[in-house]
């Protein structure tokens, strides 16, 4: 996560009122946002200019209330109900005109906290000029997630903490198997902490140094990107 986010974040979760989001554009990403937070109970208010998407999204029982609207225009985001909500995701990514307007407008019409979804990084950019608290760049995080699992296939989940730190879940490296974690001295050569090793379907975390890992477990442990890629994997 960017630090940068940290303020917007800090304000969603202190915002008690937020419980209901709007989701504007009924792609792959919008669904998927729909779907994700409706099936977890909360309120969703879908729109999107392609009434069969509308449609689609009521008949698949995805959100709780869909509207055809454009979305470039206040009076309609007005009348649909947007400006009462207090998050909106403008899932318009393709689009970029669109996408750019009606963030403005959302945010124009009081919205606390707008989310959008950027398809490029000047995209990204306008979108932050007109008033985006957080913007998503999924194809890009994407990219990023896929060049890594391919040339480090070792690393099965990574967390980025800023540009230069993470939080990886890794396969333990052949060279570890027999070794207590005292003896592998993971700090003094490589610079990295153990946070947790996997065993029996379940992770234990903040091991006892005396622990032996075997081969084939799945370690976490947190350091320096540079640290990271230094292991064997």
């Amino acid at each position: 996560m960017n630090l940068s986010s940290l303020g917007f974040f800090h304000s969603l979760k202190s915002d008690n009122r937020n419980r209901q989001f709007a989701v504007i554009g009924l792609g792959r990403f919008g669904r998927a946002v729909c779907a994700t937070m409706h099936n977890s109970g909360y309120e969703v208010l879908a729109a999107d200019f392609d009434k069969g998407r509308v449609d689609q999204a009521l008949n698949d029982r995805i959100v709780t209330h869909a509207r055809q609207i454009d979305s470039t225009q206040p009076v309609a985001l007005r009348e649909a109900g947007i400006f009462e909500q207090d998050t909106v995701i403008i899932a318009i990514g393709n689009y970029v005109q669109e996408s750019i307007i009606t963030t403005m407008n959302v945010k124009e019409g009081g919205v606390r906290h707008v989310v959008a979804k950027a398809s490029s990084e000047i995209h990204e950019k306008l979108l932050k000029k007109v008033g985006a608290d957080h913007v998503v760049f999924p194809e890009h995080e994407m990219g990023c997630d896929l060049a890594r699992s391919l040339t480090k296939p070792g690393i099965l989940e990574r967390f980025e903490l800023d540009p230069e730190n993470s939080i990886v879940e890794l396969i333990a490296p052949e060279n570890f198997h027999g070794k207590t974690i005292a003896e592998l001295r993971l700090r003094s050569h490589y610079g990295l902490n153990l946070l947790a090793f996997s065993h029996q379907g379940k992770f234990i975390i903040n091991p006892d140094p005396n622990t032996r890992l075997s081969k084939g477990i799945a370690i976490v442990v947190i350091g320096a990107n540079r640290d990271i890629d230094r292991l064997p994997i």
